[in-house]
């Protein structure tokens, strides 16, 4: 098993509202990275505010930084836990088959939904007070297609997908210290080869996609991600470069 990586702290919890909310309520007191994990919330939340499901044996578990730099640059990092998620699931399972990466934020295995990742910061200006990683990852057990919205991709859990059973903690130990190393990474060389990493494990990458947002949705070939992580897609009007959005395949 790996060892828990130094200089980040674990706090577990049995019950909590949300990971993400004791994040910011624990925020201020930090000098430093805390996970928190915990067994059971009983107010989960996904993109948009969207619930969350998240049955028992399953990992919920919120990363909380007070990163240096601006929210852009802070921003990357959800490339950065999307490498650190698949290392984990690799490590966990022995193998690299079926797994995926599908932007902005979400890891994939055999085609469907395994794990989530959600951004929530704060602060003004230039820099932030803090930054939260929220991740979710089926492993025992998926949502029902009921609990997703129309056109998603179908829940799926480490188990049934693969028939490892791993404890949500064993887990996260795995998650922490990939995320520590391409933390290290990202701090020292930048995003570019976070960028080249996630390309490599991109999913439909030079196939047609839908992108769409609250008031838009835009069809293409899915060409790259940009420096700045934006999706690049190429349409019948040209190349096109979108910040944000759902993927729909």
């Amino acid at each position: 098993m790996t060892d828990w990586p130094a200089g980040y702290g674990l706090h577990i919890l049995d019950t909590v509202d949300s990971t993400l909310n004791e994040a910011a309520r624990i925020a201020p007191t930090l000098t430093g990275p805390v996970w928190i994990m915990a067994h059971m919330q009983t107010a989960a939340r996904g993109r948009r505010g969207r619930a969350w499901k998240n049955p028992k044996g399953n990992l919920a578990a919120t990363l909380v930084l007070r990163p240096q730099d601006g929210p852009e640059r802070a921003a990357l990092r959800s490339f950065v836990a999307a490498l650190a998620l698949f290392d984990a699931c690799v490590a966990v399972t022995g193998r690299t088959e079926g797994l995926s990466l599908k932007w902005p934020n979400d890891v994939l295995l055999n085609g469907g939904k395994l794990a989530g990742i959600l951004l929530e910061s704060a602060g003004q200006g230039p820099n932030l007070s803090y930054l939260s990683i929220g991740i979710g990852v089926n492993l025992a057990e998926a949502p029902g297609q009921n609990d997703v919205e129309d056109r998603a991709l179908r829940p799926v859990s480490l188990l049934s997908e693969t028939g490892v059973t791993i404890s949500a903690e064993d887990f996260l130990t795995e998650l922490a210290a990939a995320f520590a190393r391409y933390e290290t990474q990202f701090s020292t060389y930048g995003f570019d080869p976070i960028r080249t990493a996630w390309l490599d494990r991109a999913a439909r990458l030079g196939q047609v996609i839908t992108a769409r947002t609250a008031t838009s949705e835009t069809s293409g070939t899915f060409e790259t991600v940009d420096a700045s992580g934006n999706l690049v897609l190429h349409t019948a009007k040209g190349r096109v470069s979108i910040p944000a959005a759902e993927v729909f395949f």
